[in-house]
């Protein structure tokens, strides 16, 4: 009986071109996922449906009702200057705005647009941010098909961490964020006792899940905790984009 001879390159490449099939028909990975975190992958095009909200519950505090902005006051504790016109808030560069009254454990609910007019690139297009006790940011940014770094875009914890999915409608239209925010605690000396948590729904998905904030927002840095009183006052950032506010409750726990 003659020896069997095998042909080794012939059967290297079978092997590799059954690896390479395998790989092209296999389910994403959670990396391939995650992509979106970094806006290479643009959002879904089966986009939630935006459900138009009800009145506020009736144990709720209006901060905006779209008439005036009474309940808010510029940065230097001045009236707040952005431009109210059609029931809606818009940022045009006179500066953050807070509320008048100091907040704690609360839900939040706030809707936002980003301009229909698309200007700049990353965090330079549709930027804002919501602070809760003025120093928390979740991030407010038209992240349509807008690449920036993986924990800046909308529903991030600004430089902390990025939200779960991107969900961002186009810009010009409607988004919704349902912010649920335990306050930190500290001990009398000042020491943290627990972190504040946040969870948020943007558009009705969840985008952060019971996330521990690990401390002041910091534009260069690692964020740190500093001691502060149980309730402070909420922040809309003035980016110096004209990003539009409507319909802005909140809910004390």
């Amino acid at each position: 009986m003659k020896p069997v001879r095998f042909n080794f390159f012939s059967i290297s490449c079978a092997l590799l071109a059954f690896a390479l099939t395998a790989f092209a028909q296999a389910p994403a990975t959670n990396d391939a996922k995650a992509a979106w975190h970094y806006g290479e992958i643009p959002p879904p095009k089966d986009e939630p449906k935006i459900i138009e909200a009800g009145p506020p519950p009736s144990d709720a505090i209006v901060l905006f009702d779209g008439k005036d902005l009474s309940q808010w006051q510029g940065d230097k504790g001045g009236p707040a200057k952005w431009e109210v016109k059609d029931g809606v808030a818009t940022v045009n560069g006179t500066g953050n705005i807070s509320t008048r009254r100091a907040f704690g454990d609360c839900q939040l609910h706030v809707e936002w647009a980003t301009p229909v007019e698309v200007k700049g690139t990353g965090q330079g297009r549709g930027n804002s941010g919501v602070y809760l006790q003025g120093r928390y940011e979740v991030q407010v940014l038209d992240s349509y098909n807008n690449k920036t770094y993986y924990h800046g875009q909308a529903g991030a914890i600004y430089k902390q961490t990025a939200p779960l999915v991107n969900v961002c409608r186009r810009p010009g239209e409607w988004q919704t964020y349902e912010i649920i925010y335990h306050a930190p605690k500290f001990d009398p000396q000042g020491k943290l006792l627990a972190p504040a948590t946040v969870t948020v729904l943007q558009n009705g998905v969840l985008v952060q899940d019971h996330t521990e904030i690990k401390g002041s927002t910091s534009f260069a840095g690692a964020p740190k905790y500093q001691a502060h009183s149980p309730k402070e006052p909420l922040l809309l950032q003035d980016h110096h984009n004209p990003v539009q506010y409507r319909n802005i409750w909140i809910r004390e726990l």
